[in-house]
Order: structure tokens, then C-alpha cells, then sequence
């Protein structure tokens, strides 16, 4: 269970059942108030060696933002919702691409106008929309802290339209298990082998139990995805990734297999992760790879095409051979 070491909050939280909640809950916590959550003078300040010590800070605010964005994968809309950011540390993460130093865990207070939006938005579409509420943090990661997935299924599930998804690096499920959520919120379930979750996904559940929160939440009649993302091409990532699949195989149950669909997406870089990760990090494996990798925009790598290619394929025909019913529903 996560313990802060500071709580830096807005004033207005206080006007709010959720913030008043948390400042209850972490009321022994040292508190710092501030003017506004996306723009903390002293945390902008600190070097990247501390990085690690900044992600124990908690922060909490409102969100003032609540543009959707479309989205053509596996939802039609990235939904800003109840927090950004995160208390672990995936040395890829996007969200450290854009906010540098300051990826630490953000929780808004004001769902009930972030679900409000969502519901509105689903019940005066023509068509059944799919609303991604999890692209800027890992929401079962959130709910330890702040209990807000019980919450949102049980608001969400009565709508005559919309359905909600997100996915997740942890196994901490138990707490949406015996929700009646009427088959409306498809939860997608990133993996990746043992020795990069090791080496690179710091603070995250161990593949074991992701597997089983993925076994119980199909048990607990939710839809399932399985994201193998991203994919890191080390040394000898081929065998590491193939082994993955076989333990997908081996591992999941057999109602999993019947209808899972899988994500691909293949690992981007950028010069912020290189510069934050030889300070923070300075004993873990360097990501970048200057002959795999190639430019993609001002300070971002992604794998060449030749690369890529040889990656599609090799997952394309693994996939057809352990999964061979199952959708990829993108490789990217």
C-alpha cells in the first residue's frame, strides 16, 4: 500500500466528498498547499537523480481540463479522468516524455463531473461509444488509494449507452470483483517477460499475478484484452517474448482464451527518458539503442522499419500458433 511522504493539495479539494476523504485518510501525512497541481515551482526545480524520491509525493487537485480526444484503436474517445501519472516507474513511460520530471501521481476530486461528461457524451451519441478513462494513469493502481473504480462502474453501469476501458500493469482486482457491471467496462491487461518487468517496469505486479487478475476478472464476467506492450527488443528479446507467449498459453484459462483480444505495440524512447533514467537509474540497462532506432520527431526514437517488420512478423506468426481464434486488433 502506498504511504506518501507529502501530500501537496489545492485549497477547493476540500469542497469535494472525494478530497475531503483523502485529506481525512492522510491526515498524519505533512501537507503542502498549493496554487495549482500541474505547475509545482519546487518540484520543477529538482535534478533528475531525484526522480524516484519525487514520485512519493501525492498530489491532489481538480481537473480543469476535460477535452476528449479521438481515438481509433480499441475505444472512440482518451478521456481525462481521475488521474495522471503513477507511483511506479517504467522507464519508458510517455507520461515522463511529457512531463518530464514530473510523471508522480495526480488524483482530480472532481469525478462526478468527469463521469457526468462521459455519461452525457455516450447517451447523445447515435452509436454505442467506447471511452478509454485509463490512457494517462493505471486506474487499479489509483483505486488502492482512492477507491474511485467501485465507484465509477457503479454510476456507469446503468446507462443506456457507453461502455468504459482501460488497461492496467497491476493485480490488485479484488476490490471490482463482485460488481454487477453488466458486461459495460472491458479491462486490458499489459504483460510483458518476467526480466523486462524486472529490469524496466519498476513497481509494477510481477507477471504471475497479472496473469491470475486476468483469469479472475474474466472469471468475474468482465471483457479482456491483453496488451503485450511494449515491446523492448533486447539482446534476446525473441525468446523472451516468445516465451511469454507460451506461459499465456500454458497459464490462462480456457474461458480467457475463448474471446481475449491482443494489443502489440512496440517500445518508443525519447532523449528526456535517456537524460532522466542515466540519473535516477544510473545501475539499470540503457533502453536506447543507437542501431536498432531511428528518429520519430524533435527528441524521439522508435525502431527502424526493418526491425519493426521482422517484429511484426515474428509475433503474427507466434500469435496464429498459440492463439490462433484470437484477434491482434492492432501492431504497432
Amino acid at each position: 500500500m502506498f504511504k506518501p511522504k507529502a501530500i501537496y493539495f489545492e485549497k477547493d479539494i476540500e469542497n469535494y466528498d472525494l478530497g475531503r476523504k483523502l485529506l481525512q485518510k492522510y491526515k498524519d501525512i505533512p501537507k503542502v498547499q498549493i496554487e495549482n497541481h500541474n505547475n509545482i515551482e519546487e518540484m520543477r526545480k529538482k535534478q533528475n537523480s531525484e526522480f524516484m524520491d519525487m514520485k512519493k509525493n501525492l498530489i491532489i487537485g481538480t481537473r480543469k481540463t476535460h477535452k476528449f480526444v479521438e481515438n481509433h484503436k480499441t475505444s472512440d474517445y482518451l478521456v481525462p479522468y481521475t488521474s495522471s501519472g503513477c507511483t511506479a516507474a517504467c522507464m519508458y513511460c510517455y507520461l515522463v516524455c511529457n512531463y518530464n520530471k514530473c510523471a508522480y501521481l495526480r488524483l482530480f476530486v472532481n469525478r462526478e463531473e468527469m463521469l457526468s461528461k462521459i455519461i452525457k457524451t455516450a447517451n447523445k451519441s447515435e452509436k454505442d461509444l467506447t471511452f478509454e478513462i485509463g490512457s494517462n494513469s493505471d486506474l487499479i493502481l489509483e483505486n488502492t488509494i482512492t477507491g474511485n473504480l467501485p465507484w465509477t462502474i457503479e454510476n456507469f453501469k446503468n446507462t443506456p449507452k457507453g461502455h468504459l476501458t482501460f488497461p492496467t500493469k497491476f493485480d490488485m482486482v479484488d476490490d471490482i470483483l463482485d460488481i454487477d457491471h453488466k458486461g459495460k467496462v472491458t479491462i486490458r491487461v499489459s504483460v510483458n517477460p518476467e526480466q523486462i518487468i524486472n529490469k524496466v517496469e519498476f513497481g509494477t505486479s510481477r507477471l504471475k499475478g497479472r496473469i491470475e487478475a486476468i483469469n479472475k476478472l474474466k472469471e468475474a464476467g468482465y471483457k479482456i484484452g491483453i496488451l503485450i506492450a511494449p515491446v523492448i527488443m533486447v539482446e534476446n528479446w525473441k525468446e523472451l517474448y516468445l516465451q511469454l507467449i507460451k506461459q499465456l498459453s500454458e497459464n490462462l484459462t480456457e474461458k480467457v482464451k475463448k474471446d481475449v483480444f491482443f494489443e502489440i505495440i512496440f517500445m518508443t524512447y525519447s532523449f528526456v527518458h535517456t537524460k532522466i533514467n542515466e540519473e535516477a537509474f544510473p545501475n539499470a540497462i540503457n533502453l536506447y539503442n543507437k542501431e536498432l532506432m531511428t528518429g520519430r520527431g524533435k527528441g524521439k526514437y522508435m525502431y527502424k522499419n526493418e526491425y519493426r517488420r521482422n517484429g511484426e512478423q515474428f509475433f503474427m506468426d507466434n500469435m496464429k500458433k498459440y492463439f490462433p481464434n484470437n484477434q491482434i486488433m492492432y501492431i504497432v
